[in-house]
């Protein structure tokens, strides 16, 4: 509900407008906020206050009101003043509290149930009596998921929501300690654009927590969905763009579901499949020359240059025959001539399966 700090800008505010003394008690008798001194006396009046079936009393030089939200009490309004004026008075400043902590329940409540959309905890016919109930209405929408390594968790769940669009629709949340949920309404954008904006929004993420609050994070996103229901799966694949990412994508800070690729199909095969496959490819055992940096350095740069030798060697400062002789003993140690488009394809693969391989163990 409201914190004590609200609860006393809003006494604070009563008090200027009015310049009457007012506090705010707890249905327990206790002190929340108020202009006014604590009074023992006034406790147990309002201990007494609430028992009784009045909304409304005066004793001694207070008037004592009851503030119902959602057909509870939640506080008693004690106002020092008794004159004619007061019990209007009195009343516009027990409409703000309650308006103030109706905003704060709603609001609440909007957390908990996005949230327990996320985490698949809501039948269908329970999620749409409840978001009708909290005036949240079906958009097209893409789930953002900010991985935030664990640290630094409510700095960028309050930097996020200063991101974001609130009043269009955007949700901004959390469902663990290392990571923010971003719920974003796109249903302004264009079908054709929508690949660039997500990909921007994504960026814009990144940099904004790394340039300004020197966090450092990873963003993966799901596809679009137009359902409340599929708001979970957007979820679930942001997720899974994120665990992919890292194991397949680890330089890349956003990564969309969307564009996993073969890194998706990979990191859902059984630990069964993945120990068969680099058995057929490399035998019994893995070659030690996989670990070696110059290695693996040089097999990536041939792949970035589409297997082009002469663009590789000049990458890499080296002479032709250099590279050529590099190649050729890497084919003597893992069987496999890269140079061939197929054996390419099945080192890039293998690599990547023992990539999952060692995630998984």
């Amino acid at each position: 509900m409201l914190s004590n700090q609200k609860l006393q800008s809003a006494i604070d505010e009563i008090k200027e407008i009015t310049q009457i003394n007012s506090a705010l008690y707890s249905v327990g008798g206790g002190f929340i906020a108020g202009t006014m001194d604590v009074n023992p006396k006034i406790e147990r009046i309002v201990l007494d206050f609430v028992e009784s079936e009045v909304e409304r009393q005066q004793y001694d030089d207070c008037l004592y009101f009851k503030i119902i939200v959602e057909n509870e009490v939640e506080y008693i309004f004690v106002f020092q003043c008794t004159d004619a004026t007061a019990v209007v008075l009195g009343q516009m400043a027990v409409t703000q509290i309650r308006n103030l902590a109706l905003s704060s329940a709603e609001q609440f409540d909007r957390n908990n149930f996005m949230q327990n959309i996320l985490l698949g905890n809501l039948l269908a016919v329970d999620m749409f009596r409840k978001a009708k109930k909290l005036h949240i209405e079906a958009a097209a929408c893409v789930v953002f998921v900010i991985d935030t390594v664990k640290k630094n968790n409510d700095v960028v769940m309050e930097f996020v929501k200063n991101l974001s669009d609130m009043k269009t629709g955007d949700f901004v949340t959390s469902v663990d300690q290392h990571s923010v949920v971003l719920i974003k309404d796109v249903s302004a954008v264009s079908e054709g654009e929508l690949p660039a904006v997500l990909d921007e929004i994504a960026k814009s993420l990144v940099d904004s927590l790394h340039m300004e609050a020197m966090v450092k994070v990873r963003v993966g996103y799901g596809n679009v969905v137009d359902t409340i229901p599929g708001i979970a799966d957007s979820f679930k694949e942001a997720k899974m763009a994120l665990e992919v990412g890292r194991v397949f994508y680890a330089e890349y800070d956003t990564i969309s579901y969307g564009k996993l690729g073969i890194g998706r199909l990979i990191y859902q095969l059984p630990m069964s499949l993945c120990e068969m496959y680099i058995k057929e490819v490399f035998g019994d055992e893995v070659p030690d020359i996989l670990n070696d940096e110059e290695v693996t350095s040089t097999i990536n740069k041939f792949f970035e240059n589409d297997l082009n030798i002469s663009e590789t060697a000049r990458q890499l400062f080296v002479h032709r025959n250099t590279l050529v002789y590099r190649l050729e003993r890497i084919e003597k140690a893992i069987g496999l001539d890269i140079r061939k488009f197929d054996d390419a394809m099945t080192y890039r693969i293998a690599i990547m399966v023992l990539a999952h391989m060692r995630e998984k163990q």
